[in-house]
C-alpha cells in the first residue's frame, strides 16, 4: 500500500516538473518512466487489496469473537444476576422473618413491662392519695385549731388596743395640760421681760432727758458772762437719779 502512495507522489511530481507544450495547456513527460510508475501502481494494487481484505476477514473475526464473548459475558452476568437476586432475596426473607420475630418478643415484654409499670403506679397512685388525704385532714385540723387560736388571740389583742387607748387618751390630756402650761409660764415671762425693759428704758430715757438738759445749760452757761452762778443742783439730782 505504501509503494502505491509513493508511486503516486513520483507521478505528480514528473507531471509537475515536466516542459510544457507552447500555446497548449499540455506537457512532455518521460514515457518510460510514466510507465514505469504505472507498472509498479498496478502490481502493488491486487497486493495491497489482499492485505486489506486480510485486514478485513481478520476484523469480522475479532468482531465475532468480541461478540460471542460478549454474549457469553452478558448470559453469565444475568445468571450471576438472577443467582445473587435469588439469593438476596432469601436472605432479606429471612431478616424480615428474624425481625418480626424480635419484634413480636419485644412487644410481648414490653407489654409486661407496661402492665407491671400500670400495677405499680395504681399502687402507689391509692398510696398517695391515702397519705395526701391523711395529711389534709390533719392539715384542716390544724388550720381550726390555728383559726381559734388566731380568734383567741385577736380577742386579747383587741382589748389590749382599747386599754392602751385610753392610755393614749389620758397621755395625750397631760400632754395638752403641759403644753398649756407651758405656753402660760412663756406668755408670764414674756410679760414680765417686757415690763422690766420698758422700765429700764423709761429709766434710760429720764437720764438721758436730763443729761441732754444739763449739756444745755452748761453751754448756755459758756455763752454767759464770765462768773455767772452754774445751777449744779439740777445736775446733781439728776446724776443721782441716773445712778439709782
Amino acid at each position: 500500500m505504501y509503494r502505491v502512495f509513493e508511486a503516486l507522489d513520483e507521478l505528480v511530481t514528473i507531471v509537475e516538473e515536466a516542459r510544457g507544450v507552447p500555446m497548449t495547456s499540455g506537457c512532455v513527460v518521460p514515457r518510460g518512466d510514466v510507465l514505469e510508475l504505472l507498472d509498479d501502481v498496478r502490481d502493488a494494487i491486487p497486493q495491497e487489496l489482499d492485505d486489506a481484505q486480510d485486514v478485513l476477514d481478520h476484523r469480522d473475526e475479532v468482531v465475532s469473537t468480541a461478540e460471542a464473548k460478549a454474549d457469553k459475558s452478558v448470559t453469565d452476568a444475568r445468571n450471576e444476576a438472577e443467582r445473587t437476586l435469588a439469593a438476596a432475596r432469601a436472605e432479606a426473607e429471612q431478616l424480615l422473618a428474624d425481625a418480626r420475630e424480635q419484634a413480636d418478643e419485644l412487644l410481648a415484654d414490653a407489654r409486661g413491662q407496661a402492665e407491671q409499670a400500670v400495677t405499680a403506679g395504681r399502687r402507689e397512685y391509692e398510696d398517695y392519695v391515702g397519705r395526701a388525704q391523711s395529711e389534709a385532714d390533719r392539715m384542716v385540723q390544724a388550720g381550726r385549731a390555728a383559726y381559734e387560736q388566731s380568734v383567741h388571740e385577736g380577742k386579747s389583742e383587741q382589748a389590749r388596743l382599747v386599754a392602751d387607748t385610753e392610755v393614749v387618751h389620758a397621755a395625750n390630756a397631760e400632754a395638752k395640760r403641759i403644753v398649756d402650761e407651758a405656753n402660760e409660764d412663756a406668755e408670764r415671762l414674756r410679760t414680765e421681760c417686757d415690763a422690766y425693759v420698758d422700765s429700764r428704758l423709761a429709766d434710760f430715757e429720764d437720764l438721758l432727758g436730763r443729761t441732754l438738759r444739763t449739756v444745755g445749760k452748761g453751754r448756755q452757761q459758756l455763752r454767759s458772762p464770765v462768773g455767772a452762778p452754774f445751777d449744779y443742783e439740777e445736775w446733781g439730782s439728776g446724776s443721782g437719779a441716773a445712778a439709782n
